[in-house]
């Protein structure tokens, strides 16, 4: 065992030919905001088939570049699953947006529009500005369901689709990407190296709506606004908006340009190795599997085992599997367990999110990985529970 290696939970896959455009980027005149950056943003748009594109330095510069693009004020009404990373509240508490979370699915740990229902009559709300969801674990649930509910409560919904590259639903007989904003106002995606394709570090806000777009182009460079005399000639500029930097480099870009041309063939591999723990986890007295619908196709950002905390423990669970090399994570911690957003939790019962967050445990899901592997995997996870 001593000889064997870690299993991460997670890892890039970055080739040669990735190695190529890092290259090629990094001999450009302009390594920011160049020609690599605009490409990028160019290929994004045909490949979701959305009008506007915007590339960024991260998923959490994504969120913050998708809010700001909606005129959101100080005391404006955002609501976001209480089961979410920790980004979108601190930017929403940043910009001085009145946060309220919504409870999730005690399986799945996303918001469903029953939820969100519940959120909005046991605090009265009124004027929501944002519904902001999130596809955690990459499986996009209820798309066209939100969607309903924004046409009846009049919000804006932005996607936190970090977790969803690649995803697609089906409503009816038409197949949507994620990322097409066909039932959104704005999808976000993350670019970090764990992530169904990497920049390194990045993000893409994308969107059908040019207000949001040209407001999104401000956020992204300190909400300066330059006056030219000709298309390349600047003489003068204003800041028309409060932000700061959040650009990517065309470094960054090159390598998304190259992955983005995986991205099929990446989801397709987390797909199979999905379908390889659904064969070899089978003791249902112990865990449950993942949900999983026909309309669905998940982009496989994590694999998610719910405990059967009755029967095993999860900490010893984490220890045992560390022991044996295999690495896991927790994902989330509920939002008002944190010291800064405890006064979140007020008089609700978090039921989904408590049973969610005590339950869940995410094994090794990634393109490293391979059958002996998820064979080694499962046979540990099975080996523990019959102990």
């Amino acid at each position: 065992m001593s000889n064997m290696k870690i299993i991460p939970y997670n890892r890039q896959y970055i080739d040669k030919n990735d190695l190529k455009e890092i290259l090629k980027s990094s001999k450009s005149d302009i390594i920011t905001t160049g020609n690599f950056t605009k490409k990028l943003e160019t290929n994004i748009k045909k490949y979701f088939n959305v009008k506007y594109s915007i590339c960024c330095n991260s998923g959490t510069s994504a969120l913050f570049i998708a809010l700001k693009s909606t005129d959101i004020k100080k005391g404006d009404i955002v609501i976001m699953p209480a089961i979410n990373f920790v980004s979108a509240a601190n930017i929403c508490e940043l910009l001085g947006a009145k946060i309220y979370l919504s409870d999730v699915d005690k399986i799945t740990g996303q918001m469903t529009p029953s939820n969100l229902n519940d959120c909005i009559k046991k605090n009265k709300l009124e004027k929501i500005k944002i519904v902001l969801n999130m596809f955690l674990g990459g499986s996009p649930f209820n798309v066209k369901e939100f969607y309903d509910l924004k046409k009846k409560y009049k919000f804006k919904i932005i996607e936190d689709a970090c977790h969803a590259l690649g995803a697609s639903y089906k409503h009816g007989k038409k197949s949507f990407l994620v990322g097409s904003c066909s039932h959104s106002d704005i999808c976000i995606f993350s670019l970090h190296p764990t992530k169904s394709i990497t920049s390194g570090e990045g993000g893409l806000v994308l969107t059908n709506n040019s207000k949001f777009f040209n407001n999104g182009t401000l956020a992204r460079n300190h909400g300066m606004k330059k006056k030219f005399i000709n298309k390349k000639i600047s003489i003068d500029y204003d800041i028309t908006m409060n932000s700061l930097n959040f650009r990517i480099s065309d470094i960054n870009a090159a390598l998304a340009i190259s992955q983005l041309k995986k991205l099929k063939k990446f989801v397709k591999i987390r797909n199979f190795l999905a379908k390889e723990y659904f064969k070899k986890l089978n003791l249902f007295e112990f865990y449950s599997l993942p949900k999983i619908l026909n309309n669905i196709y998940p982009s496989w950002h994590l694999f998610s085992l719910s405990l059967n905390t009755k029967k095993i423990k999860k900490q010893k669970l984490i220890k045992y599997l560390f022991k044996n090399k295999i690495m896991t994570q927790i994902h989330y911690k509920p939002i008002y367990k944190f010291k800064v957003f405890r006064y979140l939790k007020n008089k609700n019962n978090f039921h989904g999110a408590e049973k969610y967050y005590s339950n869940t445990l995410s094994i090794p899901l990634h393109l490293l990985l391979n059958d002996e592997k998820i064979n080694r995997i499962s046979k540990k996870i099975n080996d523990f529970c019959k102990k």
